[in-house]
């Protein structure tokens, strides 16, 4: 039996980690906040396109190193914040024929990984979803849930395929493209606007940030798409309206960025946001509405860091 461990068991680690197990994984969690909750009463995952159902993973954990075995994959699924040292969390669980693949927002956010850990198969992973933890092992999936996963630097290897084929068996949609890292540069096109302006914006949803500022938002979108083309990751040309009629589409989605700021929790503005311009000024791209939103949420971050 493949065994997956989930690091980072909140809204995506939770529902992607349930869906391996109805595909026949063996899926443990380190879940350290919903612990007892997860422990006694398992996850309740509501999804309004799949339905509504508990999931009992194989080994409950606080801590990665209370694993038992060797995991087959490691699905890292946690925040990409500047306090979490991504490398020395896994790095207590990662056997030889370890995969490491990693369901994260960002840009840029390859190059430790390939460093720390050069002999094992490194997998990066994009989630097209809305999702929310909305309690104590409680998670809401309200639309989308598409996957895509690709071998760094780049490829597609067996052990990929067989991931995305568990994914699949699960009714998800998961695909593997040979250019992940474009993906990446094409998922920062929506989140560059959507998650900072929720943030910024007092809380507003993404259809009200869409109708109220959509020239704003087509603005940052098409800085974004200068920055992955002098990266060498040009993007095609109707990504940005694809973007906006997709949202248009979704229902009124609350950003995984806002709630981590109504919780107090640390935000992916560096990952998201800060990668991105650190890119642009390498590479001598204006990037002037991206400059100013990225300004704003430092400094929601710093009011964030001086709340009791």
């Amino acid at each position: 039996m493949i065994k997956v461990l989930v690091i980072g068991a909140g809204a995506i680690g939770a529902f992607y980690g349930s869906l391996l197990a109805q595909a026949g994984a063996e899926v443990s969690v380190i879940c350290r906040s919903d612990y007892d909750q997860v422990k006694e009463h398992d996850f309740i995952i509501n999804s309004q396109a799949l339905g509504r159902w508990s999931f009992t993973p194989a080994q409950v954990l606080r801590h990665v190193s209370d694993f038992k075995g060797t995991p087959d994959y490691i699905l890292l699924c946690t925040k990409i914040i500047p306090t979490l040292d991504r490398v020395a969390l896994i790095r207590p669980v990662v056997g030889r024929n370890t995969s490491i693949v990693f369901i994260q927002n960002g840009v840029e956010i390859e190059q430790e990984m390939l460093n720390a850990f050069p002999n094992n198969e490194l997998v990066s992973g994009l989630a097209f979803i809305c999702c929310n933890r909305v309690g104590p092992g409680e998670i809401l999936h309200l639309a989308y849930g598409r996957l895509a996963l690709g071998n760094l630097p780049s490829g597609i290897s067996r052990k990929t395929l067989e991931l995305c084929e568990l994914f699949n068996q699960s009714g998800i949609e998961c695909g593997a493209i040979d250019n992940i890292v474009t993906g990446r540069w094409q998922k920062c096109v929506w989140n560059a606007p959507f998650n900072p302006l929720s943030v910024l914006s007092g809380g507003l949803l993404t259809l009200d940030i869409l109708q109220t500022q959509e020239s704003l938002v087509r603005s940052i979108m098409q800085e974004v798409c200068s920055i992955a083309a002098a990266s060498g990751h040009p993007l095609p040309d109707d990504i940005v309206n694809i973007n906006i009629e997709n949202t248009y589409a979704m229902p009124p989605y609350k950003t995984s960025m806002l709630l981590d700021y109504e919780n107090g929790h640390p935000m992916e503005t560096e990952a998201i946001l800060g990668n991105t311009l650190r890119a642009a000024q390498r590479l001598n791209i204006a990037a002037p509405h991206l400059e100013s939103v990225y300004g704003l949420m430092r400094l929601r971050e710093l009011k964030l860091s001086y709340l009791p």
